[in-house]
C-alpha cells in the first residue's frame, strides 16, 4: 500500500471570479479607462470564431476575448496596457457583499469547532477563472485567497539564442502576447492540481499517479462556487466524487438567475443562492453547512482509521 503523503484534513474552497466574487465581469475597468463601448468590444468578441473561420483559422471561443484585447493593444486603443495597469485596474473591482471577510470566517469556524481544531483540520480559499490574472491580483480579494488560475500576459518574450547571450533587462512595454491560459474545461485542471498538492509541492506533476490516500485535499473535501454554463465540468467532477457545488447569482448589473436555475433543475449543481456571502444569507449558510459537512466526514474518516489499531496487551 503507498505511504500516506498528507492528512488530508484540508478542506478548499474553489470560486469562480466574475460574477461570484464581483458582480459583473472584471473587464469594466479597462473599458471606463480606455473610453471604450463594452457592448460594441464584447460584440466583436462574439464575431471572431466566425472571422477567423472564414479565413481559414481556428480560434478557441474561450480565447477570443483575450485575443481581441492584445489587438485593442496593438491598434493603439488600449495603449500602454502593462501588466502592472491592469494589476492597477483591478483594484477598482468590487467583491460582492460579505467578500472577503467571509473566507477568514471559514477558517475561523475550522478552529472554532473542538473536533475540527483537535484534528487540524484547515481551510483554503482558490480562486479559477477564465478572467486576467493582474487583475484579479490587484483586486482587493487577492491577498485573503491561496492561490489563482487565471490567463496571463506577456510583455517581452525572450529572442532566438537569449540562452547564450548575456542576460539584459527586459525593455518592458504593453502586453503582447498570451502567458498562462485556461479556458472552461481546463479550470478542472485547478482541481487536480489541488487535489494532488502540485500547487504546494512544484517538484509533482498534475499527471503524476497518486492513490487516493497520496494526494493532499480529496476531491470531496473540495466546495466548488460558480455562476454559469461555462463551470459545468468542474461541477461534473465534484458532484462525481463527493464535493460539494453551490451555483450563485447576481441581480445587478445583470442578472443571470435564470441560467444558474437552469443549472440546478439539470442537477449540475447542488445548491443556488445569491451572491451575497454576509452572515444570515443563503450562500452563508449553505457554504458553512458544506464545510461542516466535510468537517464532521473527516473527523470520522480519522476517528475510524485509528480504530483499526490494535494496542499491545497489557500486564495480567
Amino acid at each position: 500500500m503507498p505511504v500516506p503523503l498528507h492528512t488530508q484534513t484540508v478542506i478548499a474552497f474553489l470560486w469562480d471570479f466574475d460574477r461570484t466574487l464581483i458582480a459583473d465581469n472584471m473587464q469594466g475597468p479597462i473599458f471606463e479607462e480606455y473610453g471604450v463601448d463594452e457592448e460594441v468590444f464584447w460584440r466583436e468578441v462574439e464575431g471572431l470564431v466566425g472571422y477567423h473561420a472564414a479565413h481559414g483559422e481556428i480560434l478557441a471561443k474561450d480565447m477570443a476575448y483575450l485575443l481581441h484585447i492584445l489587438t485593442y493593444v496593438e491598434a493603439g486603443v488600449f495603449s500602454g496596457l502593462t501588466n502592472a495597469k491592469l494589476r492597477q485596474l483591478g483594484g477598482k473591482l468590487e467583491a460582492c457583499p460579505g467578500i472577503p471577510e467571509f473566507f477568514e470566517a471559514t477558517r475561523a469556524r475550522a478552529r472554532e469547532i473542538p473536533e475540527f481544531a483537535r484534528e487540524g483540520i484547515t481551510v483554503e480559499h482558490y480562486i479559477a477563472s477564465t478572467g486576467i490574472r493582474p487583475m484579479i491580483e490587484g483586486s482587493p480579494i487577492a491577498a485573503h485567497v491561496d492561490g489563482i488560475w487565471a490567463n496571463t500576459f506577456v510583455e517581452d518574450s525572450a529572442p532566438p539564442g537569449y540562452v547564450t547571450r548575456l542576460p539584459v533587462e527586459p525593455a518592458g512595454g504593453a502586453i503582447r502576447h498570451l502567458g498562462y491560459t485556461i479556458d472552461n474545461t481546463s479550470k478542472t485542471r485547478a482541481l487536480f492540481e489541488i487535489n494532488k498538492g502540485v500547487n504546494k509541492n512544484p517538484e509533482l506533476d498534475v499527471n503524476s499517479r497518486m492513490s487516493e490516500s497520496q494526494r493532499r485535499v480529496p476531491l470531496r473535501n473540495m466546495i466548488y462556487i460558480a455562476d454559469g454554463p461555462s463551470d459545468v465540468p468542474a461541477f461534473s467532477i465534484l458532484n462525481q466524487h463527493g464535493g460539494k457545488t453551490l451555483g450563485v447569482y447576481t441581480i445587478e448589473p445583470r442578472n443571470n438567475h435564470k441560467q444558474v436555475k437552469q443549472l440546478q433543475e439539470q442537477g449540475r449543481i447542488q445548491g443556488m443562492a445569491a451572491a451575497d456571502y454576509r452572515p444570515g444569507e443563503a450562500a452563508h449558510l449553505w457554504l458553512m453547512d458544506s464545510l461542516e459537512q466535510i468537517g464532521y466526514e473527516i473527523v470520522e474518516n480519522r476517528r475510524q482509521a485509528f480504530s483499526t489499531i490494535q494496542n499491545p496487551p497489557g500486564h495480567v
